[in-house]
């Protein structure tokens, strides 16, 4: 099953959050931004209930399709996100020093 609803985006300075809502429980993926053009995806959490619902796939998504858009590359510190792009090949042209 993949999440298709709404996920939203705030931006620091420093840090940002993607995060989606679904049957009242809120998944999140939290980033760094390291530089001008990169950011370190640091956290994603998908509360139980949530799980096996494509919602922690869907904000790894985002943030890949938002640093192509961006011109940003990404470094996948958390195990979730870098598990993910490495099954998604398609995403991995974002990656920092490929």
């Amino acid at each position: 099953m993949t999440y298709s609803g709404d996920i939203h985006r705030d931006e620091g300075e420093t840090k940002g959050r993607y995060w989606l809502t679904l049957d009242g429980h809120e998944a999140e993926l939290t980033y760094s931004r390291a530089g001008p053009g990169s950011i370190i995806i640091d956290h994603t959490g998908v509360p139980d209930a949530l799980r096996g619902r494509g919602a922690g796939q869907a904000l790894v998504a985002r943030a890949v399709a938002d640093a192509r858009d961006e011109g940003r590359k990404i470094i996948p510190l958390c195990p979730f996100a870098k598990a993910q792009i490495a099954r998604h090949p398609e995403w991995q042209d974002v990656l920092k020093d490929r």
